[in-house]
């Protein structure tokens, strides 16, 4: 079983884009996505810096190119099998590898997305840090003392807090025992209700997309409860939904575990998806593409779950749940 994962907001680095503009088509499609969104992609994903890239309205569209020019360019007209899934923001980009939008209506939708959840971040000075070790309890226990939201559960002991700055800098002061806590590379307290405001905008925006169920053969896994999601709309509905819920990428790595899982590939510009993984699915194969460099191992890991599904397929059935 081979798992195709996108990234979400905080994976992007200056320059990261720089290195497709080389692939056939890359550069082609980046400028088509740019003039449909009214933002330079290509100035952003090469010569900008860390601070304009840090920018939500920047960062969003940015980390859906990079995924989508990474797995066309990882597929190209190859149909893919398998199951993709994204964290936060990457789930855009996973609903249109799984057929359910188009890439121009995914770029579209995280445009005005990442527009909604900036303005909504404007309102008061948010953030989010990875609060990691420590006992669960007491994690959980501290940040509802601090009034503070646990947005995303990555597993393997991994929670990221979302709530205002003071509310922040109060947990770094005062960790749970055994636990570090590292201040993330967001502009906002994502996943949480200060973002209600842009799950409306979100709303608005998705209804003029034309929507579609995974492509047969593809299973889609959402980050609100790791289930497998089998109509187009339903996954459209937790598009918008997800701005303002919590990631539940833990219970996303146990249906890959229960899925039989042999290689999970983070699109671009992956590393953390990979790195929960490899510390969180024991055995199987992973690998983070940040550059073109690494397709021929990526399509070799693909080829290899096919084989191993003895389907020439590189997809499973297992598991799967209408919604």
């Amino acid at each position: 079983m081979f798992v195709l994962v996108a990234p979400g907001q905080g994976a992007q680095a200056p320059g990261f884009l720089r290195p497709w503009l080389d692939v056939p088509g890359a550069a082609d499609r980046l400028t088509a996505w740019s003039d449909a969104i009214g933002l330079d992609l290509v100035h952003y994903g090469t010569d900008a810096d860390a601070d304009e890239i840090r920018d939500t309205a920047v960062a969003q569209p940015l980390l859906v190119a990079g995924s989508l020019l990474s797995a066309r360019a990882l597929l190209g007209d190859t149909p893919y099998t398998g199951v993709t899934a994204g964290h936060s923001v990457g789930e855009l980009a996973a609903a249109a590898i799984a057929g359910v939008l188009s890439d121009e209506e995914a770029m579209t939708l995280v445009r005005k997305r990442g527009l909604a959840m900036a303005e909504a971040a404007a309102v008061t000075e948010t953030g989010m840090s990875a609060v990691l070790g420590g006992d669960p309890e007491e994690v959980a226990a501290k940040l509802d003392a601090l009034g503070l939201t646990p947005a995303n559960n990555n597993g393997g002991g991994q929670i990221v807090a979302a709530g205002t700055l003071e509310q922040l800098a109060a947990l770094a002061a005062d960790k749970p025992a055994k636990a570090r806590v590292i201040s993330l590379k967001v502009a906002g307290a994502f996943h949480t209700e200060h973002m209600a405001s842009a799950v409306a905008a979100m709303g608005e925006a998705a209804r003029d997309v034309s929507v579609a169920d995974p492509t047969p053969g593809i299973q889609y896994v959402s980050n609100a409860d790791g289930e497998i999601v089998t109509s187009g709309k339903e996954i459209v509905r937790r598009l918008v939904a997800q701005v303002s819920s919590p990631v539940r990428w833990d219970l996303c790595t146990e249906t890959f575990r229960r899925l039989e899982a042999t290689a999970l590939v983070e699109l671009c510009p992956g590393g953390t998806l990979a790195g929960l993984a490899k510390r969180n699915l024991k055995g199987v194969a992973q690998l983070a593409i940040k550059t073109p460099e690494q397709l021929p191992e990526a399509r070799d890991l693909l080829a290899a779950a096919a084989g191993a599904d003895g389907t020439g397929s590189g997809a499973s059935t297992a598991g799967a749940s209408s919604e």
